[in-house]
């Protein structure tokens, strides 16, 4: 299993060679690109100049640290023809990415729009049609998660999403801050990580609150606080057990799968080598010199000992 901290807490505030730096000083070995404004920046076409790419390599070299994923965000499922034929077109450029620095797993979510779940359904499966074949003629692994305000937030209809092309190229990413999200508010970690199963190669570990409890999060005028009052969603990323997400359910769980071993050998269900823990907590960049290495420490402490 790979351990990897998601750099966006620190793209906005540092150079590429500090960003990298930076993370091998918290003590882990793969980064999680999400989307950066030099090479992947949301909903645009991919950009990655030479100088970027040697300045990135450089980086890497200096510190042995691996980029263990990317992280792309485009309209793949629309809503309109035109948007979505863009993002495929910027898919295949960071596929092309992908292959060049030798990164193996490319992680997505659905981006589609919560007011017309019926057209980017169909829109996305288009483009999954399209985009399956070079997928798996690179022999990547691309992972897909619902999130919220998209089109499909909810858990197990997305892992049947991703399911029913049953190819091993596929896989599902749980993001422990969506969860509440995932099944409307009950938080049962437990039973949606079981029914990823085998699909599931990636987790997301931040904490956030239950955003369906009165008064978790609080907005003026008073009707946005009530889901479904107005077109609005809201969530977090914090540290663990600063939120409402039961760790101890996702932890004790992902130990009886075998996470951290189930992506290892030849007869491992998915492409693109280890399963992927990856720390997610934005936010607050002013406490990721404490938070960030506790984070790593604990999921070594959870799935890696013995």
């Amino acid at each position: 299993m790979k351990i990897a901290f998601d750099v966006d807490v620190l793209a906005k505030q540092m150079s590429i060679t500090d960003m990298v730096h930076k993370v091998a000083d918290w003590g882990y070995k793969y980064i999680e690109q999400s989307p950066h404004p030099r090479i992947n920046p949301f909903y645009k076409h991919p950009l990655f100049s030479k100088e970027c790419e040697e300045e990135y390599r450089k980086a890497l070299k200096e510190t042995g640290v691996e980029i263990s994923s990317f992280i792309c965000v485009y309209r793949w499922s629309g809503p309109t023809e035109e948007q979505r034929k863009m993002a495929v077109e910027n898919w295949k450029k960071l596929i092309e990415i992908a292959v060049n620095m030798n990164v193996p797993v490319i992680n997505t979510e659905l981006s589609g729009d919560p007011n017309q779940p019926e057209i980017c359904n169909g829109m996305w499966f288009r483009s999954m049609e399209e985009l399956l074949p070079i997928i798996e003629r690179e022999g990547l692994r691309v992972e897909i998660q619902s999130h919220p305000y998209d089109f499909c937030e909810l858990n197990n209809e997305t892992c049947d999403m991703v399911k029913s092309f049953r190819s091993k190229n596929l896989g599902y990413v749980y993001s422990s801050p969506h969860g509440f999200f995932y099944d409307q508010g009950k938080g049962d970690v437990r039973s949606m990580l079981r029914y990823a199963g085998d699909e599931l190669t990636h987790v997301l570990f931040a904490d956030t609150f239950n955003q369906t409890l009165d008064c978790r999060y609080i907005a003026n005028p008073p009707t946005l606080n009530q889901r479904g009052r107005a077109d609005i969603t809201i969530h977090q990323h914090l540290a663990m057990g600063e939120g409402d997400v039961d760790f101890e359910g996702i932890f004790e769980t992902l130990r009886e799968m075998d996470f951290a071993g189930k992506q290892s050998g030849a007869n491992a269900p998915k492409v693109g080598g280890e399963s992927i823990a990856c720390v997610s907590m934005f936010g607050f960049p002013e406490k990721m010199d404490k938070q960030a290495p506790e984070a790593r420490e604990r999921i070594e402490r959870e799935l890696l000992t013995k």
